[in-house]
């Protein structure tokens, strides 16, 4: 992997300890190491840089997703780093970082917005995979963008899970919504229609017209009534196979309201019906697993709504298993004769800073 060794940090007693509970110390995701500047990326060199973007200036119906991104690094119930599934250490194939937060300033749109694709490019234009931890769905419009600026656009195909398609043209005069960021990337070309997959709408909106606009411009989706009718695995297998022949690149988008409310009742716009957490954390490690993934988004986490922290769980855990798919990948392309990551702690760091 070509990791600098970095020198040995001396901790006072009882700190190194910290690091390995769930519920102390340093508030970083997965408990990696937590870098702020770009240049510590440059020394780091990980594969996977984890990015918040605690935004949500954009939502329509109940707010508060700006504090999902402290919600799932500090709530979510450690998991341990051994997928079961898989049979791999996810972090001894994978370096993983988390590049703390996007400057977001309460009411500014378009200089939060700004802020978020400078981090996130910075991020990508270093070869690194951003996952960026949302905040309303309106950051994927500069998240995505910044990794289209990077892989060139029309290059970049978008998997996108929700109960609602996103592509309204504006929303009480609000170009920049929660519910008009796919229109965005498509009008800008940054992300062509052609290269989207939909999945797990449903619900009353968007309207007809909305509809008719998407199919203008060959966008591809899956609703609820499919899934229902067809099975969740047939449809998987359609919109694995669809996202492969779109684009060379894929970028993950997970809405969390994809999930029933009774799965993830903490976001802004709950529509019952939806997908399981057990079928939406395996597709998003099957994309991973065999698409050359760029960049993922986990957004509309609203920790003030949520109950037993179910929410922030579930989507804490579809970055694991993007992280469990992008480590199983590098593996198999290994095919034996590569070397694992080496962690933090192997090159002599105890502290995440």
């Amino acid at each position: 992997m070509g990791h600098d060794h970095r020198p040995h940090r001396e901790l006072a007693p009882g700190m190194a300890e910290q690091l390995d509970l769930p519920y102390a110390g340093v508030v970083s995701f997965g408990h990696r190491p937590f870098l702020t500047e770009s240049e510590q990326l440059d020394s780091w060199k990980p594969d996977v840089a984890v990015v918040g973007a605690p935004f949500d200036v954009g939502t329509t119906n109940r707010p508060g997703a700006r504090f999902g991104p402290r919600a799932i690094r500090a709530t979510a119930y450690e998991p341990g780093t051994y997928h079961m599934d898989l049979g791999l250490e996810i972090f001894d194939w994978l370096e993983v970082v988390d590049f703390g937060d996007a400057y977001c300033p309460h009411g500014q749109t378009e200089v939060s917005h700004r802020n978020i694709r400078e981090r996130v490019h910075a991020v990508a234009d270093r070869g690194i995979v951003p996952v960026i931890l949302g905040g309303d769905h309106s950051i994927t419009w500069p998240a995505a963008t910044a990794v289209a600026d990077v892989h060139g656009y029309g290059n970049v195909g978008i998997v996108h899970f929700d109960a609602h398609a996103d592509t309204a043209d504006e929303i009480e005069g609000n170009l920049a919504s929660h519910g008009t960021p796919m229109r965005r990337l498509i009008e800008s070309g940054a992300v062509p229609g052609s290269h989207f997959v939909q999945v797990g709408l449903r619900g009353y909106w968007p309207p007809q017209d909305t509809f008719e606009w998407m199919l203008e411009q060959k966008m591809t989706w899956h609703t609820m009534q499919e899934i229902w009718e067809r099975g969740f695995k047939a449809v998987m297998a359609d919109a694995v196979a669809e996202a492969l022949a779109k684009a060379d690149k894929l970028y993950v988008s997970v809405d969390i309201d994809v999930l029933d409310p009774a799965h993830a009742p903490g976001t802004g716009t709950p529509e019952p019906g939806g997908i399981t957490s057990a079928d939406l954390l395996r597709m998003v490690r099957q994309l991973c697993h065999e698409h050359d993934v760029v960049g993922v988004d986990v957004v509309e986490v609203a920790p003030a709504y949520d109950h037993a922290e179910l929410t922030i769980n579930a989507a804490h855990r579809v970055v694991f298993e993007a992280l469990a798919g992008m480590a199983a990948r590098r593996r198999d392309a290994a095919d034996g004769v590569g070397q694992p990551a080496r962690s933090y702690r192997d090159r002599g760091v105890t502290s995440p800073e």
